[in-house]
């Protein structure tokens, strides 16, 4: 799983692959190092390339959500694939997160916000 951030007028994390069980405990610390470390008040996970994702997943980035929300930070997320995206509108989590199309989209509206 690699996971590169980017600076621009947001934080970007990128992960790749597949987030399981198997390496949640790895996402979550790069989750967390990114919150932490981000001097913007927005980070932006692109899951474009990430194909599967589970629970342990899903709770990495409800973790993580939690804590950009205690440091008063946005936290958003893109490019979600479909069988990614059944995961969050199961557990309705696609009304929690500030899940937008692509980076493009969370671009125009972070500029207009």
């Amino acid at each position: 799983m690699n996971s590169p951030l980017t600076n621009q007028k947001f934080a970007t994390l990128e992960p790749e692959g597949y987030i399981s069980a198997a390496n949640s405990n790895e996402f979550l610390q790069q989750l967390i190092d990114a919150v932490k470390s981000s001097k913007d008040s927005s980070l932006l996970i692109d899951m474009k390339k990430v194909e599967f994702m589970d629970s342990a997943g899903l709770m990495a980035l409800i973790e993580a959500f939690r804590v950009a929300k205690e440091m008063e930070n946005n936290f958003s997320i893109c490019s979600v694939a479909p069988p990614v995206k059944m995961l969050f509108e199961l557990t309705q989590l696609d009304n929690v997160f500030d899940i937008f199309e692509n980076k493009d989209s969370f671009a125009t509206s972070a500029i207009a916000a």
